[in-house]
């Protein structure tokens, strides 16, 4: 009788707890690792998922949770620094016309979703636990856990974020590199006016923007220049947000009130990340952020991700033989798409860093055209 194989996910982000779970509805036995012990259960104010990541939340069994715990919308408005609304464009539905082009989401609530998921596939998951040693043995690799516990394992797929540990440990030496600008976000009660996503380009930052979460809730955020983190102690994270939000106007007069928790503020520089030539060596393979991360200037990083772990798991559950040949496919399958959406994200942000007014809306419609077609 053949020994059932058994697979390694390390890390319980978006990639991570999808890759599980698609695995274990092929009978495949997975170990999930994850570093932190809640498991990143609470942490975020929103996200901004689109209809290409619908279309994988659906194939994973949560599509109708995600729907209803989000808000749904199809365009995107251009105000005004003073929140005049200059041009409403619609959206393309890049998951297909029976999904909406976008639903926002408090980000906790998405991964609770992924977790009770992830759960019910009845995964062997590990909390507060990493992979501190990882040794290729054959067709077969060797792991040494935190806990002092170690495991074969068939494959190991690394999930684990922008920071991964497991790329560096395979000996990939790509790290992301600052493009230049950050961003602040922060959780609010939604006024009745905000019924989509609205962007104000200029003002004292580069962008100013909210995205409706629920119909109580949106997330808020400024995007500038990044600033040395050093200089900014956390207990003026709100102080700092609420001085640049309260030079926007329209809806931004009833959001700016309520930023006052530096707790609830998060401020991330954005960084860009593309790893070229293979996403794996030997018998681990890298999935989402680990191989590729950009800005949200188009709010596909979480896209990104689940889409690899789609792509991912349909060759391990298609194929029998796990080689080289299919690990080296799964990259040269993602990486054009991946490449695109990384090169278009960077340089909507590096068009506002040099002041050139560039084709933004052009670029945002050609990339999302392209991410309608199935990855």
């Amino acid at each position: 009788m053949t020994q059932p194989r058994r697979v390694l996910v390390i890390g319980g982000g978006a990639a991570g707890n999808a890759v599980t779970v698609l695995l274990r509805r092929a009978g495949i036995q997975v170990d999930l690792v994850e570093a932190r012990a809640d498991w990143n259960a609470t942490t975020g104010s929103g996200i901004t998922v689109q209809g290409n990541a619908l279309r994988v939340l659906r194939e994973l069994g949560v599509g109708d949770q995600v729907l209803a715990s989000g808000y749904a919308f199809d365009a995107v408005g251009i105000t005004t620094v003073d929140g005049t609304v200059l041009h409403v464009q619609e959206d393309a539905r890049t998951g297909g016309d029976d999904l909406p082009a976008t639903v926002g989401m408090q980000r906790p609530r998405l991964q609770r979703i992924l977790i009770d998921a992830v759960r019910a596939s009845r995964a062997d998951i590990r909390l507060g636990t990493t992979a501190e040693a990882i040794e290729q043995q054959g067709e077969q690799v060797l792991v040494r856990f935190s806990d002092g516990s170690e495991r074969r394992y068939d494959l190991v797929i690394g999930a684990d974020g922008i920071s991964s540990r497991t790329r560096g440990q395979i000996g990939i030496t790509d790290k992301p590199e600052p493009t230049g600008m950050a961003i602040w976000r922060a959780p609010a009660p939604r006024p009745a006016s905000v019924v989509r996503t609205d962007l104000a380009y200029g003002g004292p930052a580069f962008i100013a923007g909210y995205c409706p979460t629920s119909a109580t809730t949106i997330y808020a955020y400024v995007v500038e220049a990044n600033r040395d983190r050093a200089s900014i102690p956390p207990e003026h994270f709100a102080d700092e947000m609420r001085r640049l939000a309260r030079e926007y106007g329209g809806a931004w007069t009833e959001i700016t009130p309520h930023l006052t928790d530096p707790a609830q503020v998060n401020y991330t520089w954005f960084d860009r990340l593309l790893v070229e030539g293979s996403w794996h060596r030997g018998r681990v393979v890298l999935v989402g952020d680990a191989a590729h991360a950009c800005p949200p200037t188009i709010a596909q990083g979480a896209a990104m991700s689940l889409e690899d772990a789609l792509v991912l798991a349909e060759l391990l559950t298609t194929r029998q033989d796990w080689d080289e040949r299919l690990l080296q496919d799964y990259y040269e399958r993602r990486i054009p798409r991946v490449r695109a959406v990384v090169e278009a994200s960077v340089q909507i942000g590096q068009w506002q860093l040099d002041g050139v007014r560039g084709d933004v809306p052009g670029l945002m419609y050609r990339t999302m055209i392209m991410l309608k077609e199935a990855p």
